[in-house]
């Protein structure tokens, strides 16, 4: 279930009660974004040739793009309840479990388990707040 924050947000940005989910391109997660997002896609792609460019690095462009249109559509109900397909579950490594996280312009969907075995320093506060989840949730029997 879409936490209220994310649901409502993508709701109301796109007008349609559908979360695109894609994996994500560097992380072991998925992605989740409202359908108003494709109407940026070309400018995305443009940003992130740009960015590799001035870095000196190379881009893909071919593959990128492919990354971004690859996604599959999970309508969601007033509640926020939505029915994780099949195939993304698979691809983000989704077991029984699901956190999201608010990433900007697209939330982040992690198996839990996943998102606490990084190292990286950037996800701490993202496993703090899984830990407080979790907790949460095993203190109400779920």
């Amino acid at each position: 279930m879409l936490p209220p924050k994310l649901r409502n947000t993508i709701a109301e940005r796109s007008g349609q009660r559908v979360l695109c989910i894609g994996v994500h391109e560097k992380w072991p997660c998925l992605t989740g974004f409202g359908k108003e997002r494709e109407e940026d896609f070309a400018r995305i792609l443009d940003r992130e040739e740009k960015r590799r460019t001035d870095l000196g690095q190379e881009f893909d462009r071919a593959a990128y793009m492919m990354n971004l249109w690859d996604f599959e559509e999970a309508p969601f109900d007033s509640s926020g309840r939505f029915v994780l397909p099949a195939v993304s579950g698979q691809l983000g490594g989704i077991g029984n479990a699901l956190y999201f996280q608010g990433a900007g312009d697209y939330i982040t969907i992690w198996n839990p388990e996943t998102l606490l075995a990084q190292t990286d320093p950037v996800f701490a506060g993202p496993q703090a707040r899984c830990r407080a989840e979790m907790a949460n949730a095993k203190g109400k029997g779920k």
